[in-house]
């Protein structure tokens, strides 16, 4: 007789996929701010604002529920805490000092190796199996990152000098993969609206002292709009999404559809900016879309039972 194992360990419904794709959708229109708002806003003051401004607006919904749980908050604060410093506060906020100091390249390279990140993990602190699907996968998938980053020339990598923006975007990046691979192994008893509160105001906590001490940066009518769409849609949905896809998915798994954000982002600016879309990123994004493919479908694992 044929058995197979748990859903989770097959893998998962399509439906499923729709949420971290979604995440990285609203990324995508993310990253197109960050662009705009590198000449109109400091990098610790939209970290800052786009958090205060999340949860301003949580507030009136999950203030009141989050109250009603305090007893659990107290007793599990320190992973609430330190969840919201590696998501909301060193990810976030690392990423938009890092872009001052590195190149497109180069933080293009770090977040590709996201996925393997959150593989070895997985694999060390949350007991997931290291397949070869994964692990391949991802592989191909930082091919295709390489290709896609480099304009075909993955050789101009040996000629780029290092900058401290590449030590930054690594640390963010590491922080990210281990922030998803806790969320999965720590499975707090909140929802995840909660969760999602309650980091939030850790991370705001952590970015303060960052924004007191940068230079002046105060909010204006060019820089607002870009405020808000990183304070809603990119601090509100895309997380929500994200953690939906890492309880469904797993960490490793879910982690490989962030090798579609530079592809996106190359569309959207094609369609956007007008900028012109070349064989390298047939090539590349070809190859990012074969890795996330595989390691969501090729680790299907049957178990036999006599």
């Amino acid at each position: 007789m044929r058995q197979h194992t748990s859903m989770a360990e097959n893998g998962a419904p399509a439906s499923f996929s729709f949420f971290p794709l979604l995440a990285v959708l609203i990324w995508t229109g993310n990253t197109l701010v960050t662009k705009a708002a590198a000449v109109l806003i400091e990098p610790a003051a939209i970290a800052f604002y786009r958090w205060l401004l999340a949860g301003l607006v949580l507030t009136p919904f999950l203030l009141h529920s989050v109250w009603r749980q305090r007893a659990i908050v107290a007793a599990h604060w320190p992973k609430l805490a330190f969840l919201g410093c590696l998501g909301m506060g060193m990810y976030q906020g690392l990423a938009y000092e890092a872009a001052k100091t590195t190149s497109a390249i180069n933080m293009g390279v770090v977040v590709a190796l996201m996925p393997l990140l959150s593989a070895m993990l997985a694999s060390c602190f949350a007991g997931e199996r290291l397949s070869a699907a994964r692990l391949g996968g991802a592989g191909v998938s930082l091919l295709g990152l390489l290709v896609l980053s480099t304009h075909g020339q993955p050789g101009a990598l040996l000629h780029g000098s290092v900058h401290p923006g590449d030590a930054l975007m690594l640390v963010a990046v590491a922080s990210n993969a281990l922030y998803g691979v806790l969320l999965k192994r720590w499975a707090l008893p909140l929802s995840t609206w909660q969760q999602l509160y309650v980091q939030i105001g850790f991370g705001i906590l952590l970015l303060m002292p960052f924004w007191w001490l940068a230079p002046s940066s105060p909010i204006t009518a060019q820089n607002i709009p870009l405020i808000l769409y990183a304070g809603i849609p990119a601090s509100i949905g895309a997380p929500f999404c994200w953690m939906n896809g890492i309880k469904r998915l797993g960490p490793a798994r879910a982690s490989l559809f962030m090798n579609l954000l530079p592809i996106f982002v190359a569309l959207a600016a094609a369609t956007l900016l007008g900028e012109q879309l070349h064989a390298y990123h047939l090539v590349g994004g070809l190859l990012a879309l074969a890795g996330v493919w595989w390691g969501q479908h090729g680790g299907a694992v049957k178990v036999l039972a006599r």
